[in-house]
C-alpha cells in the first residue's frame, strides 16, 4: 500500500498553487501595499513569549507535560517560566482543558512580565482575537449549578488567588475545594474544563489592562476578512506578494463577533476593540498576522510594525522564535521524560512497531 502512495506522490511532485476560485477577487489593489520597514530607533524594554503541551495517550490514562515561558530583553535575557506534568483519567474534551492549561501558564508568564519587569511591550504568540471568539469549547456543556455560584465574592477570591504572581500555578483547583462542595466523580471535569476556561478570561482581563503593551502575532490564521476567499488571507498574501509591505487594516469589535455572552466580565471583554492587520518585514520571507487589542490609528501601527521589527531575523521577532524553541514539547521530549519517570505504561499500539 505505502509503494503505491510513494508512486502516486512522485507522479504528483510540484509546487502547490491554489486555483483561482469564482466569484473571488484575488486582486491586490487596496488590499496588500508594498512598503519598506525601518527598525524603531526608540528606547524600549521587550519580552515575548510561547507555551507548548504534548498529550501521550496509554490505555489507562494520559500523560500531558505542559510548558510556557516569558522572555524579557532590556540590555540583559530574563527568563520566567512555568511547567507541570499532568496525568489524566480519559476524560472528554482533554483536548481543550490541556489547551486551556498550557494558555493559562502563557499568560501569567505574560502578566509577571508586564507587572513586575515593567516592559514597554510583549510579544504574544497567536491570536487573542480568537481566543476570545472561543472562550468555552463548543459543545462542552456549562455546568448550571456551579455557574450560579460564581458570584462577586467568588470572583474576587479567584482574582485575589491569580495576582499571586509568586505562583504561576493553575489557580482554578484551590478555588474549586476552598469555595465548591466536591462534585460527584462524573461532573469533575465538568467542572474543571468550566473553572478552567473562567481562569483564562481572568487572566486575559488582568493582562489587557495593559493592552497598549500588547502585540500578538502569528505565522497561520483561517480570517478571511480581506479576500472573502475559502482560502486564508494569509495565505493568498503569502502567495501573491512577495515584497515587504502591509494588508488594509481590519478593525473589529468583541462583540460583534461572539455568538456567546462570555461567562465573567461580559461587559469588559464585549467592549474590546482590535486592530488587525498583516505584514511581511522582509522581503520574501513570511506575512505574518498582527493584532493589537485596541483602536489603533494609522500612526501607531507604523510605529508598531517598527517596533517588531527591531529585533527579528529572516522576517520574524527573534524573542518570539527564542520562546518557542525554548518551550517545545515533541513526542521524542515526551518519550524522555516517561524513561526519567520510569513509566512504562502500554498504550497497545507498540507490537505495530516490532
Amino acid at each position: 500500500m505505502l509503494k503505491s502512495l510513494y508512486i502516486k506522490a512522485l507522479n504528483n511532485r510540484r509546487y502547490i498553487q491554489p486555483e483561482p476560485e469564482k466569484n473571488n477577487d484575488f486582486s491586490l489593489e487596496g488590499k496588500w501595499f508594498d512598503r519598506p520597514f525601518a527598525k524603531s530607533r526608540k528606547e524600549f524594554s521587550i519580552a515575548a513569549g510561547d507555551g507548548s503541551f504534548n498529550i501521550k495517550k496509554f490505555l489507562m490514562f494520559n500523560y500531558c507535560p505542559v510548558s510556557a515561558e516569558a522572555l524579557i530583553y532590556d540590555d540583559d535575557l530574563i527568563n520566567i517560566e512555568q511547567s507541570e506534568i499532568f496525568e489524566m483519567e480519559h476524560v472528554p474534551f482533554i483536548k481543550e482543558l490541556i489547551p486551556n492549561y498550557m494558555s493559562i501558564f502563557e499568560l501569567k508568564c505574560c502578566l509577571k512580565a508586564i507587572s513586575e519587569y515593567d516592559v514597554d511591550y510583549y510579544l504574544f504568540d497567536g491570536s487573542i482575537f480568537g481566543d476570545l471568539q472561543n472562550h468555552y469549547p463548543k459543545g462542552a456543556k456549562q455546568p448550571a449549578d456551579l455557574k450560579e455560584k460564581i458570584d462577586d465574592g467568588v470572583l474576587k477570591y479567584f482574582t485575589d488567588v491569580i495576582s499571586d504572581l509568586s505562583n504561576l500555578d493553575l489557580s482554578f483547583p484551590t478555588v474549586k475545594r476552598k469555595v465548591y462542595a466536591h462534585p460527584s466523580k462524573d461532573l469533575d471535569e465538568v467542572y474543571d474544563l468550566y473553572l478552567s476556561s473562567i481562569e483564562k478570561l481572568l487572566v486575559l482581563r488582568e493582562v489587557l489592562k495593559s493592552n497598549k503593551k500588547i502585540i500578538s502575532i502569528s505565522k497561520t490564521s483561517s480570517s478571511n476578512d480581506i479576500f472573502h476567499s475559502n482560502a486564508p488571507d494569509i495565505g493568498i498574501l503569502d502567495q501573491f506578494t512577495q515584497k515587504q509591505g502591509m494588508s488594509r487594516i481590519i478593525r473589529k469589535k468583541v462583540g460583534d463577533s461572539i455568538a456567546v455572552p462570555f461567562p465573567v466580565f461580559n461587559d469588559f471583554f464585549s467592549k474590546l476593540w482590535f486592530t488587525i492587520f498583516y505584514v511581511r518585514l522582509e522581503e520574501n520571507k513570511n506575512v505574518l498576522k498582527v493584532e493589537l487589542p485596541y483602536y489603533a490609528e494609522d500612526d501607531e501601527i507604523a510605529e508598531i510594525v517598527e517596533i517588531i521589527k527591531r529585533d527579528s531575523a529572516e522576517g520574524y521577532p527573534y524573542l518570539l522564535n527564542k520562546a518557542h524553541n525554548d518551550v517545545v514539547i515533541t513526542n521524542k521530549h515526551v518519550d524522555e521524560l516517561l524513561k526519567i519517570s520510569r513509566i512504562y505504561e502500554t498504550t497497545n499500539r507498540e507490537q505495530l512497531k516490532r
